[in-house]
């Protein structure tokens, strides 16, 4: 099979898709690979912490940014601090310009989680906000967001929205192989 022909060359593009390129970058800035720290607050508050990695690119003829989450970090090890909590999963993130919107839906095979938000900037931060297959609200935040680091929260809600209770908190920091 050709390098023309292959399934990477067809999924991956080099950057947004002509005719929406503003819209289309406000996740642009996560091209690239990053490492982080992880925290999860499991409502029996026993935290669970470990390191992962995150890999951002564009994809679908730049139409859309597509990631994967590794937790542990592929060269971590044995991670026995994180229990049963670990991930290998993606994200396809699909700007709507009908809805001004990005269509982001997580899947995670490992976990068999999965979930469906949309995603808008809110100030310089970007709030996604949705359900999962369990059919609680969940609200997903990048925050702090700088050119080699942001700090990114999950969030839970059992009413709605009325209240939250954080989940999951991720540092990320830009890997140096992908330094701007």
């Amino acid at each position: 099979m050709s390098q023309a022909n292959s399934f990477a060359e067809a999924l991956h593009s080099a950057g947004p898709a002509s005719g929406h390129a503003e819209k289309l970058n406000l996740y642009s800035r996560f091209v690239g690979a990053w490492s982080f720290d992880a925290k999860r607050f499991p409502e029996n508050g026993k935290v669970l912490t470990g390191r992962g990695e995150i890999h951002f690119g564009w994809v679908l003829e730049g139409r859309a940014i597509q990631d994967v989450w590794i937790l542990p970090a592929r060269d971590a090890g044995p991670t026995p601090s994180l229990g049963n909590w670990t991930f290998y999963g993606t994200t396809l993130r699909v700007y709507d310009p009908g809805l001004d919107a990005w269509h982001i839906i997580w899947s995670d095979p490992r976990s068999q989680y999965y979930s469906r938000q949309l995603g808008r900037a809110e100030g310089d931060n970007i709030v996604q906000q949705g359900a999962d297959d369990t059919g609680a609200t969940v609200r997903w935040s990048f925050t702090d967001i700088t050119d080699d680091a942001f700090r990114w929260t999950s969030e839970r809600s059992h009413d709605n929205g009325a209240t939250w209770r954080l989940e999951v908190e991720v540092l990320a920091r830009r890997a140096a192989a992908t330094q701007r």
